[in-house]
Parts: structure tokens; C-alpha cells; sequence
């Protein structure tokens, strides 16, 4: 059963991280050489340029707790090293992610110290749980996750053109997230974004 308080505050957090994962794809591609993102209006903070309505229904539903945003273009033949800077590129969001935890769980400890009120501890709480779960989600090698760029960087070239054949796969992309990586995720992620959680507030903070 939901609790509406719970859904109202995890949506702040929910659109920021989504939006920040994608904008960082976006610039680290432009700062690579790809600007497609730019041309296309998608380099924005802008959350409604950025949502996947699938994407963020599930990580807004408490038996799911993962999701995506809609990717930003990026046209790897602008890049001088297309293998390389599309790994990079592609790890920039999550990076992003991860950043944002880290500022809010010292956000969160500061809240903490001055004996600000359970709203604003919960609120950065919820910064540092979802990007955590978005970062991570994020790097699991399946595609079209980020995590399936760096394994097709670190493939030698010819399996990583067939590994990378898999994205095109649309259906067959969708099966593997649902049925390989939402158990995956939900027995060996879940439990790390909880321990780095704490790590990050010195609180227990799932909610």
C-alpha cells in the first residue's frame, strides 16, 4: 500500500536524479565532441525533457524501486575515440548520481547536528537513497543500461559489436532487465544502496 507521504517526498529527489543522470550523459558527450544532446534541447535541467513515464512509474512504486529516464541522444561517430568516450559518456550519469548522494548524505548529517525537523532529514534522505538507486541500477551490464557501455569498451572489438547488437534488441532488452536484473537488483543492489545509505548519513535511513 502506498504511503502518500512517502510518494510526495521521494518525487523531489526522484526527478532531480533522473534529470541530473541525463544532462551529465549530455555534457560529457558534448565536452567529447558529440553535441546532439545540445541540438536536440535535451541538455536541460529541465525534468520533463528527461522523463520516461515507465521509467519513473517504477521507481516510484515501492515494490520495484528502479527506473530510467529517456536516454539523450548521443552519435558516438563525433567522438575521437568512439569506444572510449561512449563508456565515458555513459558513466558520467551515474558518476552524477553517486555525487549527488554523497552532498546529500553531508547535507543530511548536517541536518542532523543543528536538530532540523524529520521533513527535511527525510527529504535528504530520499536524495541520497534514490540516486544511490539509479546509480547503481545504472551500471548493470545489461543494455541499453550505462553499465553495457564500459563492457563493450572492455570487450576486444569484435564481441563487443555483437554485445552491443543486444541494444537494438528492444524486446529482448526489456526481458533481460525484468527478468535478470530486477532480481539482481532487488537481492544484491537494494541491500548495497542500504549499507552505502548509512555509510553516507551515519543513519539507517530505508524507508
Amino acid at each position: 500500500m502506498f504511503d502518500l507521504r512517502e510518494l510526495f517526498l521521494s518525487i523531489p529527489a526522484i526527478l532531480f536524479g533522473l534529470t541530473i543522470h541525463e544532462f551529465s550523459h549530455g555534457y560529457a558527450a558534448l565536452i567529447l565532441g558529440d553535441p546532439s544532446a545540445k541540438e536536440q534541447g535535451r541538455l536541460t535541467l529541465n525534468p520533463l525533457k528527461h522523463l520516461d513515464p515507465l521509467g519513473t512509474l517504477l521507481l516510484l512504486l515501492p515494490w520495484t524501486r528502479f527506473g530510467w529516464a529517456k536516454p539523450v541522444p548521443i552519435n558516438p561517430y563525433n567522438f575521437q575515440n568512439p569506444r572510449r568516450d561512449l563508456a565515458i559518456s555513459a558513466l558520467a550519469g551515474p558518476l552524477a548520481n553517486f555525487l549527488v548522494a554523497v552532498v546529500a548524505g553531508g547535507l543530511f548529517r548536517l541536518l542532523l547536528l543543528f536538530g532540523m525537523g524529520e521533513f527535511w532529514l527525510r527529504l535528504a534522505g530520499y536524495f541520497v537513497v534514490y540516486n544511490l538507486i539509479l546509480g547503481f541500477f545504472n551500471l548493470m551490464p545489461i543494455p541499453p543500461l550505462d553499465g553495457s557501455k564500459l563492457i563493450y569498451y572492455l570487450l576486444p572489438p569484435g564481441l563487443g559489436v555483437l554485445f552491443s547488437r543486444l541494444e537494438q534488441q528492444g524486446l529482448l532488452s526489456m526481458l533481460l532487465i525484468f527478468f535478470i536484473g530486477l532480481p539482481v537488483f532487488r537481492y544484491l543492489l537494494l541491500p548495497l544502496v542500504g549499507l552505502t545509505s548509512q555509510l553516507l548519513t551515519g543513519q539507517a535511513i530505508w524507508f
